[in-house]
């Protein structure tokens, strides 16, 4: 008979599991509703092939909703696609684990990579004022680095997410350790971005989010990607109010359309109207290799979201590294299934083994976007 505490235990899980899955099912209902009012009913039988497919492959009915989203956009059903709510339930914890969230601790990254391609000055961690090389540096020093070019520099929060905890430095009348009673975080030079971005809107930077993820021989390839642009009122890209547009991760080229945070499609920005059709990232093939030859180095992060923009000179320049639950839903939904061979719809069975890796055909590929086994729905769900 089980004791009481596990009992408890499970019962404090169910509680969060409940909460979790009814936030997940509550974003959909709004974009659902969004698009409903936009484009009409979509097409019920797809959310009963959706439904089926959460059940049977998925092992519940709770991952439902975004395959529902997911098959509204692409206005069919695609095997393979991994619910955002199950990427962070079951994958995330199985393939990331506690490795991953090393990178909401800004210092990590130099840890981890020890790349100058981090826009990273200095670091505030328990009370120290930390340079590039983790020694204790002055508060004179760290002026110094911060405006040599500019005389405007970045605080970002070791919990800023989704553009928050982010605050924006003067040269007039800085105090490192001022800021640095905020919290621990790194300071980050300004980063001038390029005339491309600028293009679209010139008051926040625009990241490129690239996914990479690592199979079971190691291999790591590029999944994913989308550009990330702010509104004009914004100081920089936050995802209440950012415009996404995807990236073809092979050539970097623009997808004709963008997607506002309702999901409803827009052929421009809204603020500067420029349009997305034609248009090709600079310096893309570099953004591509960068992240590609990081991730080589935590592959034991097995995916990750990767913040990248282009400098006005064209140099590539690493913002944040996500390997917690990065975003998947979005390029899913415009670009997947972009993980299907990796075998992730398993590992909610207590005796999945390991994702496996892809056939020898695949390996290499990038964006193979295969279907690991055919679904087969069972003539309880006919």
């Amino acid at each position: 008979m089980r004791d009481l505490k596990d009992l408890v235990k499970d019962g404090i899980e169910e509680a969060f599991a409940l909460r979790y899955h009814r936030n997940h099912k509550s974003q959909v209902a709004k974009i659902l509703r969004a698009r409903e009012a936009r484009f009409g009913k979509p097409d019920r039988r797809l959310f009963k092939h959706a439904e089926s497919y959460a059940i049977e492959v998925l092992g519940d009915r709770r991952y439902a909703p975004w395959l529902w989203v997911y098959a509204a956009m692409a206005g069919t059903f695609k095997e393979g696609w991994i619910p955002d709510n199950y990427y962070g339930r079951v994958v995330v914890p199985r393939i990331n684990g506690l490795y991953g969230k090393a990178s909401h601790l800004k210092l990590m990254a130099g840890f981890a990579f020890g790349s100058s391609l981090f826009p990273d000055v200095a670091y505030a961690v328990n009370g120290l004022l930390l340079g590039p090389e983790r020694t204790p540096i002055g508060p004179a020093e760290i002026r110094s680095r911060l405006f040599g070019d500019s005389d405007r520099a970045v605080f970002k929060l070791d919990t800023s997410r989704q553009g928050k905890g982010v605050v924006f430095l003067s040269s007039d009348g800085f105090d490192a350790k001022r800021v640095a009673s905020l919290g621990n975080g790194v300071f980050q030079s300004w980063i001038r971005q390029h005339p491309f971005f600028a293009a679209f809107t010139a008051g926040s930077v625009a990241t490129l989010r690239l996914t990479t993820a690592v199979d079971d021989l190691g291999s790591v390839s590029l999944r994913a990607c989308y550009l990330r642009l702010g509104r004009h009122a914004d100081t920089h890209v936050q995802s209440k109010s950012h415009v996404r547009v995807p990236v073809d991760p092979k050539t970097g080229a623009l997808s004709p359309e963008g997607w506002l945070t309702s999901w409803l499609p827009v052929t421009g920005h809204p603020d500067s109207k420029v349009a997305f059709a034609g248009l090709v990232v600079p310096s893309y093939a570099a953004c591509a290799d960068a992240v590609l030859n990081l991730h080589r180095r935590v592959p034991f992060v097995r995916c990750v979201g990767w913040d990248v923009t282009v400098a006005e000179d064209g140099a590539v320049r690493l913002m944040e590294w996500n390997g917690d639950h990065n975003d998947i839903k979005f390029s899913e939904a415009t670009q997947g299934p972009c993980f299907a061979d990796l075998g992730w719809e398993t590992l909610w069975r207590p005796d999945s083994p390991r994702p496996r890796a892809p056939m020898a055909d695949d390996a290499g590929k990038g964006n193979p976007c295969t279907t690991s086994a055919p679904f087969r729905r069972s003539s309880a769900i006919q």
